[in-house]
């Protein structure tokens, strides 16, 4: 599926998405500048989190509660190097447990990734909007 949307078409964007999705883990792809963050700061938006999400690039993941007690977790591997740094943090836990994650930069972890998720790929049109390639693995 794909989606082509400006930033003013943002929460309608979020919500196709989240239509769209047969799975609760999603990776972005896509370079620095592309707007993965955003999107992911609607998409929490979308599923109840009252806080403003923020990116974890630092902290390497970011944890919030939605409305409906939901877990969700912010995950920015742009730092990370290798696969063990993951498992360092029990990324398995995260992941394994029923809780929505949104994870920036997963390629260097791409062993580590369950089957069934959620790939977004985000490119810039000629007019600065963007194009997401939605696809359910």
């Amino acid at each position: 599926m794909e989606i082509n949307y400006s930033l003013d078409d943002l929460s309608s964007t979020a919500k196709k998405i989240l239509e769209n999705a047969k799975h609760k883990i999603f990776l972005f792809y896509g370079e620095m500048g592309m707007g993965k963050t955003t999107l992911i700061k609607e998409l929490t938006k979308q599923l109840g989190v009252k806080e403003e999400a923020s990116s974890p690039t630092f902290s390497i993941v970011n944890e919030y509660i939605s409305n409906k007690k939901e877990t969700v977790y912010h995950f920015d591997f742009y730092r990370i190097n290798h696969e063990e740094e993951a498992y360092d943090i029990g990324l398995e836990e995260y992941l394994y447990n029923d809780a929505w994650c949104f994870i920036e930069w997963p390629s260097v972890l791409e062993n580590l990734l369950p089957l069934n998720c959620v790939k977004l790929t985000i490119t810039k049109n000629d007019n600065n909007s963007r194009i997401i390639q939605l696809e359910n693995q």
